[in-house]
């Protein structure tokens, strides 16, 4: 195995120094492979390493704070940190050097990059068959091989994947706890308001929402304070009225079926919020629609 992992190392160097896609170049400085690592001494880089550990065990030293690795451990070198490895024992290690072409990179990787430089874990413990060692080892071995067709773009494509999934490794950590609840309380939102646009016949009281979508109401009215700035009995309402407006505006349905179909408890109390609301009687509403419809301009 070592023996083919080096001769995809030495092709790798001679031939992809530079990646590009999804909005990002990267420059590579050397891509390495090390079946016997032992210690070396405190340094730095102006540039990011990252380091596969395959076999054996030791320590990761980034700026004086020691951390443990073995087998399917990834740790991260970044630029300006002081740092080292130990091991009795000797590391099997894959490493690549590497840094982002900012003049040909976007805003949002330009960002990305320096959350990396500042992010707090440096050690990740993957699994064998994880996203960036499979990727890892499958561009070595077909570094390895002789030309066939598409080995460069096949080559290049590899090298690009693996360095996202890295930076991935490290970089997800700082934001996903965030924006994973985010994304929860916008599903949550959604089902809540296709619920209610679902049933305005009914009463659709905030207990009802909060035991269809399994929450509890005091979750669900928070949700629609913090996302929507409203409370969830005046976005019901105001959902009712924009419905009533289409009814009026695009059927023949009376005023109390309208009212009905829109879940005011009586025509009367229907009359007085929209009245309120719109600013017009539902009657009055309906009337300058039909003559907005129907009237012709001329010159």
């Amino acid at each position: 195995m070592a023996a083919n992992l080096i001769a995809g190392k030495i092709s790798l160097n001679e031939r992809v120094h530079r990646t590009q896609g999804n909005g990002m170049s990267f420059h590579v400085h050397y891509w390495g492979v090390m079946p016997k690592h032992y210690d070396n001494v405190p340094h730095k880089h102006s540039f990011f390493e990252v380091c596969y550990v395959l076999e054996g065990q030791g320590t990761y030293i980034d700026n004086g704070r020691p951390y443990p690795v073995k087998e399917n451990t990834i740790f991260l070198s970044r630029p300006g940190i002081l740092h080292h490895i130990k091991s009795d024992t000797g590391l099997f290690l894959l490493y690549v050097g590497f840094e982002l072409i900012e003049s040909e990179s976007t805003e949002k990787w330009i960002t990305l990059i320096k959350e990396a430089k500042r992010c707090s874990e440096v050690v990740a413990d993957v699994k064998e068959d994880g996203t960036a060692p499979f990727i890892w080892k499958s561009l070595l071995n077909h570094a390895a091989k002789g030309e066939d067709a598409f080995f460069e773009e096949i080559l290049i494509n590899l090298a690009h994947s693996l360095l996202l999934s890295l930076i991935n490794t490290f970089v997800l950590p700082l934001n996903y706890h965030q924006k994973a609840v985010q994304k929860t309380s916008s599903l949550t939102l959604n089902l809540a308001k296709l619920y209610i646009k679902d049933n305005l016949a009914n009463s659709i009281k905030l207990t009802d929402t909060a035991t269809h979508l399994h929450l509890s109401s005091r979750h669900l009215s928070r949700l629609f304070k913090t996302e929507l700035g409203v409370s969830y009995s005046e976005y019901v309402q105001n959902e009712r009225i924009q419905r009533a407006a289409i009814l009026l505006k695009t059927t023949d349905l009376s005023i109390r079926d309208i009212a009905q179909e829109t879940g005011f408890p009586d025509v009367h109390y229907f009359t007085r919020v929209f009245t309120a609301s719109m600013r017009s009687s539902p009657g009055r509403f309906r009337s300058l629609y039909t003559k907005l419809k129907t009237t012709a301009y001329k010159d």
